[in-house]
């Protein structure tokens, strides 16, 4: 007899539902007792990153800044996840996106206009996207792993920003530090709460996470990709391009992770800077993920990943926690999400040993 995973014929609506919040709560005990076994407080630990960020509304406005981008990259990412087509390098596309954003500001530095900041965003998408177009031009023409290629990529846009800030963009006024010059009003994402620094980006990406949905859920060509990733065969029999598919798909995504690094450069930090890798492409793998690949759920676990950001930050300073320790944080769950959908969609079954033919 041997213990193996038989797949259901159809998963439970109910055990889809209660599969994140369960993940959650196991990630929340494991690393509960990781933080006891690295002789730290557990309670204060639980304190610090999971409901400090909801107490008070300077917070919660933190958590809402981060759930921008993270939200809309992951939303960019699982159109791609749920056709087959896995885009990792969404942390390159959002610093190629955030580049090109800031191009106008630091070529023009002395112009005005109400046009300057929806120029960045426009310019940051479309840089984005060209960088994830050299992903699908490889997976496409001499079919190359687009895992590879996105990821390696991102270390090429990563020293592509170094190259800049510490030459031809650098600030001759920043005392040698690498970072572009501060961008002018204009150039900034006007702010949407007044004492925050929330701003109008929050609602373009909530619109475009309304679009996913519509183009995922109403539209042929979304309807494409979901039949792409589910049945390649049946797609190809149906006439449907692999091709075109891919493009699509990276497309998508480069658009996503670039627009949201230009609002980055255009919102809170008002200048290109080497922190702009905040790891934000790699963290809405884990929130596509935790929200099941659907646009809604989606929506509730960038908010959930947001409010870790701005936690980890705060138990860093009020529990001395390291920042490696939050980043296992992470990692686990989406470990604990992974296995709890793997029950949604399996069961254990004692399967009968073969039979060994004598002789």
């Amino acid at each position: 007899m041997s213990l193996s995973l038989v797949r259901r014929e159809r998963g439970s609506l109910a055990a889809t539902l209660i599969a994140p919040p369960a993940a959650l709560a196991v990630a929340i005990l494991a690393n509960l007792l990781l933080y006891r076994l690295m002789g730290r407080d557990p309670i204060a630990v639980l304190h610090a990153m999971l409901l400090e960020p909801f107490l008070s509304w300077a917070s919660f406005s933190e958590v809402l800044l981060k759930t921008g981008p993270l939200l809309l990259i992951a939303q960019g990412l699982a159109i791609g996840f749920r056709a087959k087509v896995f885009n990792i390098g969404a942390e390159g596309q959002f610093i190629l996106g955030a580049i090109f954003a800031s191009s106008i500001p630091v070529w023009f530095p002395m112009a005005t206009g109400f046009w300057i900041w929806p120029s960045m965003l426009v310019l940051g998408a479309l840089g984005g996207a060209l960088w994830a177009a050299i992903t699908a031009f490889w997976r496409v023409r001499l079919n190359a792993n687009e895992i590879l290629v996105s990821l390696m990529l991102s270390l090429v846009a990563a020293q592509l920003l170094n190259y800049l800030l510490l030459g031809p963009w650098k600030d001759p006024a920043g005392f040698n530090f690498p970072q572009s010059v501060m961008f002018q009003y204009d150039a900034m994402v006007p702010t949407l709460i007044s004492g925050t620094r929330v701003n109008v980006s929050l609602l373009i990406v909530l619109a475009l996470s309304l679009a996913a949905w519509i183009f995922m859920e109403k539209s042929f060509a979304g309807y494409k990709l979901q039949v792409g990733g589910l049945a390649p065969r049946a797609a190809s029999y149906a006439g449907f391009s692999e091709g075109r598919a891919i493009w699509l798909s990276l497309l998508i995504g480069g658009f996503a992770a670039g627009l949201a690094g230009a609002a980055e450069v255009a919102g809170p930090l008002g200048q290109l800077q080497r922190s702009i890798s905040t790891g934000y492409g790699y963290a809405a793998i884990i929130v596509a993920y935790l929200g099941a690949l659907h646009p809604l759920g989606i929506t509730v676990s960038a908010l959930v990943m947001a409010a870790l950001y701005i936690g980890g930050d705060n138990a860093m300073v009020s529990a001395n926690l390291p920042i490696a320790a939050v980043r296992v944080f992470q990692g686990s769950l989406l470990l604990a999400y992974l296995i709890a959908v793997a029950f949604v969609r399996y069961r254990l079954e004692w399967q009968p040993s073969p039979k060994r033919s004598a002789p």
